[in-house]
């Protein structure tokens, strides 16, 4: 394996190289999945039947605090990006570690929020309208659980290997995905709770 020291060290392999190319183009077909769940929330958000409305329903605190926590998992996991650059092994798992607790912190709120949407009885079966909203909402906090094991099964191969090209690889790739949650949450907050607040 060729490693070219001139380029940072997760693209510092061909194999590398082309990791982060197929990731990107994973990454595609997961915009057109989210893609598609918006579409279906705008075509069916005014269908609530004798259901409530987003109005009505949604709450601006819990909201407010899983887009502050996850913005800020965006800037440590950035953080720890630049740590495996600067060759700080403790420093990238320390960062990491913060993410991987801010998101915990993420779903921790989204899951009150599905409680208390239930109890409200605004469930899955309530209405068109509830039915897209949950599973919009349902489908990234399911990323955002699956990124919390993916993340924590690359800090303990860091912990362990170091910071080598496939380690730095490895937590380049996850940092891309961690990104594209945050970007799909701007989305969430902006096009459903703030415009179905209105």
């Amino acid at each position: 394996m060729k490693v070219d020291h001139a380029l940072p060290l997760e693209y510092s392999t061909h194999q590398n190289q082309l990791n982060i190319l197929g990731f990107w183009i994973f990454l595609g077909a997961e915009i057109m999945l989210f893609a598609t769940l918006f579409a279906s929330y705008f075509t069916l958000v005014d269908r609530v039947g004798s259901g409530p409305s987003g109005a009505e329903i949604f709450e601006i605190t819990p909201v407010l605090i899983e887009t502050i926590v996850l913005l800020t998992s965006s800037f440590t996991i950035g953080l720890g990006v630049h740590a495996i650059r600067l060759g700080y092994k403790k420093a990238v798992m320390a960062f990491f570690g913060i993410t991987l607790l801010l998101g915990l912190v993420f779903l921790g709120v989204e899951i009150y929020e599905f409680i208390h949407y239930v109890h409200i009885r605004a469930g899955i079966q309530t209405s068109a309208f509830t039915a897209i909203l949950l599973t919009t909402l349902g489908t990234h906090g399911a990323h955002v659980t699956f990124g919390l094991f993916w993340g924590l099964f690359i800090l303990l191969q860091v912990k362990k290997r170091g910071l080598t090209p496939e380690t730095a690889n490895k937590s380049f790739i996850f940092s891309l995905y961690w990104h594209f949650l945050d970007v799909v949450w701007i989305f969430i907050f902006s096009f459903v709770y703030l415009k179905g607040m209105m």
